[in-house]
């Protein structure tokens, strides 16, 4: 959220901004790196998705810095976070705020501009942008009204935690934040913990103690990464079983990301197991329907559940599969 003098001065901003389809001709489109000066050309109209650091001002790329610079003006969630970073290297491109509570009436204004040929480049408060943050409605109108839109890649925190957590990364899913109310926050973690995946959240520091009390108790003893404060000064990452994590969870602050183990692979059955239960299913449904529900609860193949459904169907009397 801005401030009261900031908002004022960005939305008188805005509206001249609206009232031109060019950029303020006084403002240079410049960057400075390692003190110099760096001239960039305006960017192409259309809309420019910017990942900006999740912390060490140091991660912006170089394409990211000439888009910042060349835009005619930056949709940012909060100026004056965004501000900081442009304060790092001299960018001297307009702000406007764009965040979850002002969408629906700042998306309008910002697509005009791009009817109007400009060339706007999108940014979250830290990360890449939509990835948990506002700019989805945004993208997608703009991709319906036909204007271009370009994604520059960067620093993300999903990524970051997952690349440090040493859990597996061949399958992921990212869930986001969890709900803040107990019961649907438990109800969506025993949704999660049912996907074969590495599972990778954010959580904010004053719900990190209830959310790792509900994953122990969900979840049980799958191991945990917990990603503290990534790329800042303070940076950390503690890692073991959910449980132990959880006893401590209660003094951290900052910005989190919890990496979870995938669940463990079930235990091949045994074929006496396998025949018990091929056998519980023959007294309900139907031989395929048994093979069915059997494969699916064991991951045993089919083709072998068959031919057991068949003895044991034959054993039991029966004449044909059903």
């Amino acid at each position: 959220m801005t401030s009261g003098d900031d908002t004022a001065k960005v939305s008188t901003m805005s509206i001249a901004l609206r009232n031109s389809p060019g950029r303020e001709d006084h403002a240079p489109r410049r960057y400075v790196l390692g003190g110099r000066p760096v001239d960039v050309a305006g960017l192409a109209p259309g809309l420019h998705i910017v990942a900006t650091p999740i912390g060490n001002l140091g991660d912006i790329t170089l394409r990211a810095l000439a888009t910042l610079a060349g835009a005619d003006l930056i949709a940012c969630e909060d100026t004056r976070v965004t501000r900081k970073l442009l304060d790092r290297y001299a960018i001297a491109t307009p702000l406007t705020p764009y965040y979850d509570h002002n969408a629906a009436k700042a998306r309008p204004a910002l697509l005009q501009r791009l009817a109007q040929g400009a060339a706007i480049a999108l940014v979250s408060d830290a990360g890449t942008p939509l990835v948990s943050d506002p700019g989805f409605k945004l993208v997608r109108a703009a991709q319906d009204a036909g204007h271009a839109v370009t994604a520059l890649p960067g620093a993300s925190a999903l990524l970051a935690a997952l690349a440090v957590s040493g859990l597996p990364t061949d399958q992921f899913f990212f869930g986001g934040f969890l709900p803040p109310k107990a019961a649907a926050r438990r109800a969506r973690i025993a949704e999660l913990g049912r996907i074969p995946a590495t599972l990778v959240l954010f959580e904010t520091a004053p719900r990190l103690a209830a959310t790792l009390a509900d994953l122990a108790a969900t979840l049980g003893q799958r191991e945990l990464a917990l990603c503290r404060e990534l790329t800042k000064l303070h940076e950390e990452v503690r890692r073991a079983d959910i449980a132990t994590l959880a006893q401590g969870g209660a003094a951290l602050r900052g910005e989190i990301v919890l990496v979870i183990a995938p669940p463990p692979k079930p235990q091949r059955p045994s074929a006496s197991e396998a025949d018990r239960l091929l056998s519980a299913a023959l007294s309900r449904v139907s031989l395929k329907d048994a093979v069915v529900e059997v494969a699916t609860a064991t991951g045993l193949p089919r083709r072998e559940l068959y031919q057991r459904a068949l003895a044991l169907a034959k054993g039991a009397g029966l004449d044909a599969p059903r």
